[in-house]
């Protein structure tokens, strides 16, 4: 085939857009996105076809041999710039205010069509409203290109179908169905349609205010957790490359912005792997419910409290990372520090959207108070950064606060999916065979295959696992479960695709190829690590030591550990 001119060979089907970028061409698109399906709705990205009676979509259509196509025709240059302007049209001039303001594909993309004016006028939209229904997402209807991606993402990656595109004609909008609000509907708060969407049309609730008020407040002890997938991402908020590892820049930034401590997410990582590991073993040998399935992703329990309430029981009883450490800032180290809990603002940095449910749900304050005050997204992080005008990628690096920064490699994994999985598997044939385990990486879960399998030999009992990232493939499992099909002992499922490092929180873009660049970090991040298994902590068996005394004990059961909640999905 030839391309303005340049002749080029594709393997039969590939589509023109992809042909053009091997030859070094870059076509525009806005409704075209890698991971999902092919829309060719807003026709950016049209071309000229010899022989062709109209343009065509270059996103949709495949190649045919001997085609002849020009990118930079007049007729494609104003097509592409007619339909940016319609667009333009119908949408709100309001960037200055916008979130997505120098990072929206609307915005660069008329930047790069050339477009300086507006030809067309304002057309007269019908007044939205702000679905502010939710503590994690804000819908703002007004914004909506209805480019369908976040419809695509809720259906066919997550396969909970939250959202649709109701009415017609001009009167379309993407919302519930019904036009009701998300808090009404079965949405898991996961934030991928904001992982997706190219302009402001939904994005997370924004908690930075809390945050600056509370660490201005000379009558609170601000501490900060971090989970394992900030540190691999945080640094693309700031100029960096995808899966850049600046764990001691990160600390040194959130010290910088005041917070009294800077602990680890992963501390209690590593405390999960050795409750949720009893635990296992407990149904393993008692005759408890198997499989049991894993509980630290708050999507994943919203999705299975909606979708699946009869399978509750398989569960882990065990708290997420981030709710264990916000029940033990209020508990064990407001004893150690001297410090009245009341007085304690625990601060949680998450890849995740969900987490901000998650933290008000009314089953997380055994501590006495809400464990967890506020969560920031990795992009509130980066937000509150550049506002404090931190030149972070100039800082030196610094460690976390002891004890509760003190973690192993088995905690960092616990940021991509399989992680959970292996890191749960290092302990739990130490503590079944008292033997060491020479080979600690169990490669057979990792990657971004929709469901994982592997077997593993515990003192004679063969334990198969099964591992699910993105919830239409968690879904495959609880089907299986169901019809008494499933063979398993132990399953993870993680609620975004790649788990943590593709969260509803992190950087845009978000796409395969920066999961695949955080997960390779994450991984790094581990095998640096002077210890890899998280019964190896020191801080952790001082913490059974001084306060906790036994995994699955009395106070870990009440402190660390929790109950589900059936729900309808309307």
């Amino acid at each position: 085939m030839t391309i303005d001119g340049k002749q080029v060979t594709v393997p039969a089907g590939t589509i023109i857009l992809e042909a053009a970028r091997n030859a070094g061409v870059e076509i525009p698109t806005l409704c075209y996105h890698p991971d999902l399906n092919t829309k060719a709705m807003c026709r950016i990205c049209v071309v000229e076809v010899e022989g062709a009676r109209t343009l065509q979509t270059a996103c949709s259509q495949p190649v045919v041999d001997g085609m002849v196509i020009k990118t930079n025709s007049p007729l494609v240059r104003e097509s592409r710039k007619t339909n940016m302007e319609l667009l333009i049209s119908n949408h709100p001039q309001d960037c200055l205010n916008c979130i997505r303001n120098q990072n929206c594909e609307l915005q660069s993309l008329s930047d790069k069509l050339g477009i300086r004016s507006q030809r067309f006028e304002q057309t007269e939209k019908f007044e939205y409203q702000k679905d502010l229904s939710t503590p994690s997402l804000v819908r703002d209807p007004s914004k909506c290109i209805l480019c369908r991606r976040c419809v695509a993402v809720c259906h066919q990656v997550q396969g909970v179908g939250a959202i649709y595109p109701v009415n017609r004609g001009i009167n379309t909008v993407v919302a519930p169905a019904g036009n009701d609000e998300l808090n009404n509907v079965a949405c898991v708060l996961c934030g991928q349609c904001i992982q997706v969407c190219p302009v402001g049309a939904i994005y997370e609730v924004d908690d930075t205010d809390k945050v600056w008020a509370a660490l201005s407040n000379p009558d609170l002890h601000v501490v900060v957790q971090t989970a394992p997938a900030i540190r691999v991402a945080i640094g693309e908020e700031l100029g960096l490359a995808p899966g850049s590892r600046v764990t001691g820049k990160m600390v040194a930034a959130l010290r910088r912005m005041g917070f009294a401590k800077v602990f680890d997410t992963d501390f209690t990582a590593d405390l999960t792997i050795i409750e949720e590991g009893h635990e296992l073993l407990e149904r393993l040998n008692h005759g408890g419910k198997l499989p049991m399935i894993t509980s630290c992703s708050p999507g994943w329990i919203k999705y299975i409290e909606h979708f699946y309430p009869e399978l509750l029981e398989h569960l882990s009883t065990c708290k997420s990372p981030q709710q264990m450490f916000g029940a033990l800032a209020k508990t064990y180290y407001a004893e150690k520090a001297g410090i009245p809990p009341e007085k304690i603002y625990m601060v949680s940095i998450m890849p995740c959207t969900a987490k901000k449910y998650e933290a008000g749900r009314f089953e997380m304050q055994d501590s006495g108070y809400q464990d967890v005050d506020v969560v920031l997204t990795t992009r509130e992080l980066g937000r509150m950064i550049r506002e404090a005008g931190i030149d972070f990628n100039s800082l030196e690096d610094e460690e976390f606060d002891h004890p509760l920064g003190i973690s192993t490699g088995a905690g960092a994994i616990f940021g991509s999916t399989g992680g959970v999985m292996e890191a749960a598997l290092r302990t739990v044939y130490e503590v079944v065979t008292n033997k060491e385990l020479q080979q600690i990486e169990l490669k057979a879960v990792r990657g971004l295959d929709g469901v994982k399998e592997a077997t593993v030999e515990l003192d004679g009992t063969k334990v198969k696992v099964a591992v699910a990232h993105g919830l239409k493939n968690a879904k495959t499992l609880m089907e299986k479960i169901k019809a008494g099909t499933a063979d398993y002992h132990f399953i993870e499922v993680m609620c975004c695709p790649g788990g943590c490092i593709g969260g509803g929180g992190q950087p845009f873009p978000t796409n395969d190829t920066t999961r695949k660049a955080r997960m390779q970090a994450i991984y790094e991040e581990d095998q640096n690590m002077p210890l890899r298994k998280s019964h190896e902590n020191p801080a952790v068996k001082r913490l059974y030591e001084e306060f906790l005394e036994k995994p699955l004990g009395e106070k870990s059961h009440h402190l660390l550990h929790t109950h589900y909640t059936a729900r309808k999905k309307y």
